[in-house]
């Protein structure tokens, strides 16, 4: 993910990469499935670890499928990945996919997800994901909306890190509500009749609950958006412990419930 240009607010620890592990086709990508076709090529944009999109090769298979990331760390991790569950039809590249030169017009498919909303011109990057995808081809776009999360109970700490977060974001000139602005975007960068749709990650069991809030709690104190915060003088190193305490305490609640909201486009070209 990102570019020269752009600062990635998470980074890439652990803490973020087990949440980047989870993803699969079925979690992540549900309103793409009905549109993948064995033999598409595939171009998997800001492709992480690679658990997703070696759902996607799967799908598409025996289609040619791409995955890039400008992170060569987890790069290799995806490659090891896609080596292990023996999938032959993925290869991962690193660098930006907007300049290292991929041939216009020889995807039919061009996917990202949770890449929209780290970039200081998302427009743009959907304008180029648009020039990469063939005649009939078809390109997505997955990302979540931070101001839409939910959660019960209320809490004024979570409110805090929200608003801790944003404000990390925004620093960064990316968008941490991309999920909303995803149709506006496809209409900015010229995609024809774009389809938008919602979705959502539920966190309601003690398990789930237990694995999202350690996430954000190890997030909260060790991790580029941790650092970017107190680098931007957003919070103090207590501030963010106070956070990661929040986190914990809030999901020892059995009635504790957090909704994830998801806002997707896709557009046939």
């Amino acid at each position: 993910m990102g570019h020269a240009r752009d600062t990635y607010t998470h980074g890439h620890e652990d803490a973020v990469l087990r949440s980047h592990r989870w993803r699969t086709a079925e979690n992540s990508a549900a309103y793409l499935l009905p549109h993948l076709r064995r033999g598409d090529r595939l171009l998997d944009v800001g492709c992480g670890p690679g658990t997703l999109t070696v759902d996607l090769a799967r799908a598409v298979s025996p289609g040619e499928v791409i995955g890039i990331d400008v992170a060569g760390s987890v790069i290799a991790e995806a490659s090891a990945h896609a080596d292990d569950v023996g999938m032959n039809n993925v290869s991962f590249l690193t660098g930006d996919f907007r300049d290292v030169g991929l041939e216009r017009g020889s995807f039919d498919l061009v996917h990202a997800h949770q890449v929209m909303q780290h970039l200081r011109d998302p427009v743009g990057a959907m304008e180029t994901m648009a020039r990469l995808v063939r005649k009939g081809g078809l390109v997505a776009v997955r990302d979540s909306d931070y101001g839409a999360f939910t959660w019960s109970p209320s809490d004024s700490g979570l409110e805090k890190w929200r608003a801790t977060y944003s404000s990390v974001a925004r620093s960064n000139g990316a968008e941490p509500d991309a999920g909303r602005l995803l149709l506006a975007w496809a209409h900015a960068a010229g995609w024809p009749e774009p389809i938008y749709s919602t979705s959502t990650w539920t966190f309601a069991t003690a398990s789930d609950k237990s694995w999202w809030s350690q996430l954000w709690a190890e997030r909260c104190t060790k991790s580029a958006f941790a650092r970017q915060a107190l680098e931007y003088g957003i919070a103090t190193h207590e501030d963010l412990e106070l956070l990661a305490e929040k986190w914990r305490s809030w999901a020892e609640n059995p009635d504790a419930v957090f909704i994830v909201l998801h806002g997707e486009v896709l557009a046939r070209f």
